[in-house]
């Protein structure tokens, strides 16, 4: 597995380097952001580990530069920042976990393991490769989304949002449901990043159907409708 590390403080880098190639792992390990964006841009990695504070450009900005390119490598957020606005703007940026500086070695493994392996499948439920919801059509495999045949990119996390939501066709799926089973972190009411990946999908699919096909249960969570003319 090729892990791409951005982190411009020398000791952690070095210090994550180490850690992950002990585990096997096959690193590059840059110090600079435009550095990284360029290894991201132009290389197939299985996971990149993200530094907010970079001194050529904020790890935000790189993580919406790889998102837009339409690259879906998972993303891990490193940071000494703990406040939840900081959290959340990563998450929203299309980052996949946020871990928070100092953190444990064997964190820092199963947070990449996890990622990684969310990537490649949504558990729960229906094994078929294909789901079909009405004009809605996923493929897990390949990781394509369609709506009415048209190709909609989604990112990683909207991705697995979809697919999970999919799998649970007209049942409400709560808030909590979603933080643990999709993203894999115990939910923060504080919180609304998930508001905000539902708005992110919702506005796909609007965009190519008039139909409103991911409802909102009001204080509960969220339904996808089979039939949502019914």
């Amino acid at each position: 597995m090729r892990i791409l590390v951005i982190e411009d403080d020398d000791v952690v880098r070095t210090l994550i380097q180490r850690v992950l190639e002990k585990n096997g792992y096959e690193v590059t390990s840059v110090s600079q952001a435009l550095h990284g964006e360029k290894l991201a841009l132009e290389n197939n990695f299985d996971c990149i580990i993200l530094d907010l504070a970079l001194p050529d450009k904020n790890g935000l900005d790189v993580c919406n530069v790889v998102r837009e390119a339409g690259i879906t490598t998972p993303i891990l957020i490193l940071s000494a920042r703990k406040n939840i606005d900081t959290k959340v703007s990563g998450l929203t940026a299309g980052a996949d976990d946020y871990l928070t500086k100092p953190f444990d070695n064997k964190e820092l493994i199963a947070r990449i393991q996890t990622i990684t392996r969310r990537t490649r499948t949504v558990s729960d439920v229906a094994p078929a490769d294909i789901l079909t919801i009405g004009e809605l059509k996923l493929h897990q495999i390949k990781r394509e989304f369609y709506v009415k045949n048209t190709p909609v990119w989604l990112t990683n996390n909207e991705f697995n949002l979809m697919a999970y939501l999919m799998k649970h066709v007209d049942k409400v799926v709560e808030k909590e449901e979603l933080a643990d089973k999709v993203w894999g972190i115990k939910f923060d009411t504080q919180t609304n990043f998930i508001n905000v990946y539902v708005s992110y999908v919702r506005k796909k699919i609007s965009d190519v159907t008039d139909k409103d096909y991911i409802q909102t249960v009001r204080k509960r969570g969220f339904i996808l409708k089979s039939n949502p003319d019914a």
